[in-house]
């Protein structure tokens, strides 16, 4: 199956998931995130703000700031499809843009650099085990983490992952998925050449 008809179909399929239980899961899986050391030991988190049926991101990113740390939130530029992650410390420093993305607004909030940010969350739609995954199709992040060298993980209900996800040169895996159920270790589960 190609990516646009796997990406069609998980998101069928999450959209059929009631609200309540959404949120109960997403709450799961954000206290998993806070167990990790990567997560305790960074002092600067990049994240999208999530839009339904995605892992809802706004609790984790309210914890992130009761403890203390930055949380970095993506500017799209859609000409060259690059990120420029901006800190945020509201949600009120937001503004909607295309397809209904919440971004930060450029001129109450400030650019921070890739090698600034410890640890990056990276959105998906469909995920392997091997830490591969279909994200919306844009694009941004392959780019984006061709060259970052600090942790990542991405946020995932368990329905997302143990997928087949058809891979290109330049796909970029991420380290680890958290799910509700578990934290699965993508680099071990990665096989070396």
């Amino acid at each position: 199956m190609d990516k646009k008809n796997s990406r069609h179909q998980m998101l069928q399929k999450l959209n059929t998931m009631n609200v309540d239980e959404h949120a109960q899961l997403s709450l799961g899986i954000i206290q998993h995130v806070m167990q990790l050391d990567v997560y305790k030991n960074a002092k600067t988190i990049g994240v999208t703000i999530s839009r339904y049926p995605e892992v809802d991101t706004r609790p984790f990113i309210e914890a992130a700031w009761e403890a203390g740390k930055n949380v970095a939130v993506p500017k799209c530029i859609r000409k060259t499809r690059a990120m420029d992650f901006r800190l945020i410390t509201s949600f009120k420093q937001l503004e909607t843009v295309y397809i209904d993305l919440l971004e930060p607004i450029v001129n109450e909030t400030n650019s921070v650099r890739k090698e600034e940010i410890d640890l990056q969350i990276v959105p998906g739609v469909v995920f392997s085990n091997e830490g591969f995954r279909i994200g919306f199709g844009g694009g941004y992040y392959d780019r984006y983490l061709a060259d970052y060298k600090g942790d990542t993980i991405s946020l995932a209900f368990n329905c997302q992952t143990n997928q087949v996800v058809p891979t290109e040169n330049h796909d970029i895996p991420v380290n680890t998925i958290i799910t509700e159920r578990n934290m699965i270790d993508c680099q071990r589960n990665r096989k070396l050449p």
